[in-house]
């Protein structure tokens, strides 16, 4: 198994859950359970099974309950980011922990579930990254490991690995997992305040610094109520 490029993740918990409503009417969206667990444990349980010890975990909404939960675990060891005053959006949750981040560290969604294919996620972005090439590393699935997915994809990806975006209109081949591999590279000069990663992503892009990496297991998305079951039956087929 290759060495993993980072014993640190980012785990991304601090948003509202609106789709996921009304199981977020009284919990925060990383706390729904699939398969008999909350969606952030599928995470981390992922996380510690890699190799990954350390987890930073942002937290906004409904936030004591997130928090008291995620502080019980001992593996991966988790410190929390506090964004109580401000949900800062993905860009602005990586610069309030950014003192907390080493130069390369992983970042992942905290309602991501996936099955690994012959190595874990983790594996896969650390055997393609390349610190003196890349400044953001996405993990991408195709439409046929992308379960409950229905949009038109995200990304093209060159032979290289390099990514362009979507053409309005058009279809892509790859979909992002919302898990990827970054330098602290790509923070630098970044905006104040609330702002998406993808202002980030755009200025690697155009320095070709954005590569992706196929990922080789399948991928869920579990985005809204209707997707649970789905998930569930899809998870005991294995």
């Amino acid at each position: 198994m290759s060495k993993l490029a980072s014993d640190t993740a980012m785990v991304m918990a601090a948003g509202m859950g609106k789709r996921m409503r009304p199981l977020t009417a009284t919990m925060p969206k990383p706390m729904v359970r699939v398969a008999g667990k909350p969606l952030i444990d599928h995470a981390l349980d992922r996380l510690a099974e890699s190799g990954v010890t350390n987890a930073i975990v942002n937290v906004h909404y409904l936030a004591d309950a997130l928090e008291a939960h995620v502080l019980d675990r001992k593996a991966p060891r988790v410190t929390i980011s506090d964004e109580r005053d401000q949900l800062l959006e993905t860009g602005g949750g990586l610069i309030k922990a950014a003192d907390l981040l080493p130069d390369t560290f992983f970042c992942l969604n905290a309602d991501n579930i996936w099955l690994d294919g012959p190595k874990s996620a983790f594996h896969d972005l650390s055997a393609r990254w390349d610190a003196d090439k890349m400044d953001a590393l996405l993990l991408l699935v195709g439409h046929a490991r992308a379960e409950n997915f229905k949009g038109k994809g995200d990304f093209h990806m060159d032979g290289e690995g390099r990514l362009k975006r979507r053409q309005s209109g058009r279809i892509a081949p790859f979909i992002y997992t919302g898990i990827q591999l970054l330098s602290k590279r790509l923070l630098r000069d970044a905006p104040e305040g609330k702002f998406s990663t993808n202002i980030l992503w755009n200025r690697a892009m155009e320095e070709g610094r954005l590569y992706g990496v196929s990922f080789t297991g399948m991928w869920f998305e579990v985005g809204t109520p209707d997707a649970i079951a789905h998930t569930e039956d899809a998870l005991k087929r294995g």
